[in-house]
């Protein structure tokens, strides 16, 4: 699930409105020019906005800084603000941070809102100014009193990075709930997700489901995404996989990635729309071109299957790679698994080994697995029992039940002063339990070279492993 970072965002050159009092809505050019080469800061102000907006008048940024200067050194709030944006983004003038912080303090301190938070946003950063959380916390606080959405978004940021300040979610969530009320999309939308994972607050898919609709509403992307997952798993609302597909469709619109891979997977599996496998390839195939791992996995699975595309295990395995290259285990697991069989590629232990063990070191309980294997067997790698019992166990420990069967073997697969029954009979018998018939044959035959009191040992070993299993077999 992604989350949206704004902090230091700066607002635009926004408000540019031509006065602080209500004015006409045509103001005659000419005479603002005369009122405005008379002195009057308000006349030059608003001469500027115009010049800005191409009001009236030819468009020209470098006018507008002119008139907005002039009003500025005059201590117009207005002025000093959007003299500073023009700084801040180089339109009309030289882009100068500095020159740009200088405005916007002398705006802030006159208590100017959008001028307090860009300021906190230029200390944020360090733009213009060397960075400085507190000064930024600080010139965010005097903007959120008076309603700033976007301050207190960047406030609650601060809260949960623990930056400025001591982290805390609880106080984040403070902040992003001040922002949500005061309509801002990305603070809903984060409202959404700290429900979701209950940072800072009771956990709820209800109330994540409030926020994120909220955001989806107004076209947020990733909000819609997100709403889609929460009816495709039925978390805090009921489970209902065609308003899923509706939400996600709405995402997918937008190009958010996940969406379109996450459509994939609906019309793969025929859950809110009926089963297409074709279709399915499409939304996968979108979706990896905007370097979503999973939808890459997907795709290379459909290659893999022949489902919905016509079977290719070289495709497969250019797929897999490219997940793999992407962080994605289980691609980096498929494609040592070709590898090692030589499907779509030359078989080459090595490459196998190599992807298993990329696989693994992530904590892939059948790349673990696999990976023992291999160093059990000398292939791609040097043969080494210890070393494959120790990839056994790792997979073991999570509950894969071949690793189970493998490692009590490896008790046995050595010298015989080195072999311990009572280690093997005990991931026999919890793979056998789980329907290795395997474990099952290789039991009939050691139980009988084994003391009562070492089957009792194994059985109470057995015991204490079962608790510490992820998911007892």
């Amino acid at each position: 699930m992604r989350t949206f970072v704004a902090a230091g965002l700066l607002a635009a050159l926004a408000p540019l409105a031509l006065s602080a009092d209500p004015a006409p809505a045509a103001p005659d050019p000419a005479a603002l020019r005369t009122a405005a080469e008379k002195g009057e800061a308000q006349a030059q102000f608003n001469l500027g906005v115009m010049y800005e907006r191409g009001d009236g008048v030819a468009p020209d940024r470098r006018e507008a800084a002119k008139w907005y200067r002039l009003a500025a050194d005059q201590g117009l709030a207005a002025a000093q603000f959007n003299l500073g944006a023009l700084y801040a983004q180089g339109f009309g003038v030289t882009r100068d941070a500095a020159e740009a912080v200088r405005w916007y303090r002398l705006a802030a301190d006159q208590g100017d809102a959008d001028a307090q938070y860009n300021l906190g946003a230029m200390f944020a950063n360090g733009t213009g100014v060397a960075r400085d959380p507190a000064q930024a916390l600080a010139w965010f606080l005097r903007a959120a009193a008076q309603g700033k959405a976007v301050a207190d978004f960047s406030l609650a940021e601060m809260y949960a990075r623990g930056d400025g300040v001591p982290a805390d979610p609880a106080g984040a969530a403070k902040w992003y709930l001040a922002a949500a009320r005061l309509g801002s999309v990305p603070a809903q939308r984060r409202l959404g997700e700290i429900y979701a994972q209950g940072l800072g607050v009771a956990k709820s898919g209800a109330d994540a489901e409030r926020w994120w609709r909220r955001a989806a509403e107004q076209g947020d992307g990733i909000a819609q995404y997100n709403l889609g997952a929460l009816y495709s798993r039925g978390d805090g609302v009921p489970k209902d996989a065609a308003e899923a597909v509706r939400w996600y469709r709405l995402a997918a619109a937008q190009n958010v990635a996940e969406a379109l891979g996450a459509l994939g997977w609906m019309y793969a599996r025929g859950e809110g729309v009926a089963r297409d496998p074709a279709e399915a390839v499409r939304w996968y195939r979108q979706a990896s071109a905007l370097g979503l791992a999973e939808a890459q996995l997907n795709l290379g699975l459909m290659y893999a299957n022949g489902d919905g595309v016509a079977r290719d295990p070289a495709a497969a395995a250019e797929w897999y790679r490219q997940a793999a290259e992407l962080g994605s285990a289980e691609a980096a697991a498929n494609l040592g698994v070709l590898y090692a069989q030589g499907q779509g590629v030359a078989q080459d232990y090595a490459q196998a080994a190599a992807w298993y063990r990329r696989a693994a070191e992530q904590g892939h309980a059948r790349a673990q697995h696999n990976l023992g294997v291999l160093c059990a067997t000398g292939r791609g790698v040097d043969k080494d029992g210890g070393e494959a019992a120790r990839w056994f166990r790792a997979a073991a420990e999570q509950g894969y039940v071949p690793a189970m069967h493998n490692l009590g073997v490896s008790f046995l697969d050595r010298p015989a002063a080195e072999r311990d029954l009572v280690q093997a009979c005990a991931w026999l018998t919890i793979a056998d339990d789980a329907g290795s018939a395997a474990s099952r044959e290789t039991l009939d035959s050691l139980t009988p070279q084994m003391t009562v009191e070492q089957i009792a040992a194994a059985a109470r070993l057995a015991a204490e492993i079962r608790a510490k299993l992820p998911r007892g077999p």
